[in-house]
């Protein structure tokens, strides 16, 4: 639900027992705190301070993916919560995700929003990251504790490529 300027996301909040407002254009609040890829599949994931991004491709020297999953991101919240869950602390880079950001949180309602990171670049939310089982062998539970609240983060469109820094702020707002 819209009010003014905050989207209220009652699904994934509901857990915790509050209705947290989450302000629509998060100038300050949401941030980009960390940049991964792979270059091939089931490679080690490269941390990276700065990424060059191409419109319909991803991330620059990363692995070519599908169309509607060219970037990964995750929630530093929701990776937390699911690490408590499985009762590990673990990096976000094993979550295999190529964007991790601080600030907001995931739900089916941010389908189709915009997440616009740094000066840039610009993101079209496709849908939820479904975990696979290699979360498992990461960690016994990982899988299941992703599976809840979309912790497992967002699949991505690049909608406009260029450069992205971690410390970028990042906004989201519908499309």
């Amino acid at each position: 639900m819209q009010i003014g300027r905050f989207l209220y996301c009652k699904s994934v909040f509901s857990n915790i027992g509050c209705n947290r407002k989450i302000q629509r254009r998060c100038v300050g609040l949401a941030k980009l705190l960390g940049i991964a890829f792979k270059k091939k599949s089931k490679a080690p994931m490269e941390v990276i301070t700065k990424a060059e991004v191409k419109e319909g491709y991803g991330i620059i020297g990363t692995k070519p993916s599908k169309e509607s999953r060219q970037i990964t991101v995750l929630s530093s919240y929701q990776w937390e919560r699911a690490c408590r869950e499985a009762g590990q602390r673990l990096n976000w880079t094993t979550r295999r995700a190529n964007l991790y950001m601080s600030g907001y949180s995931f739900c089916s309602r941010d389908v189709g929003k915009l997440l616009r990171i740094g000066k840039e670049v610009v993101l079209e939310v496709i849908g939820e990251t479904k975990p696979c089982s290699r979360m498992d062998e990461a960690c016994s539970g990982l899988k299941k504790a992703l599976t809840r609240d979309w912790r497992g983060g967002v699949t991505c469109r690049v909608i406009k490529g260029g450069t992205i820094e971690v410390g970028d702020e990042v906004w989201i707002e519908r499309q």
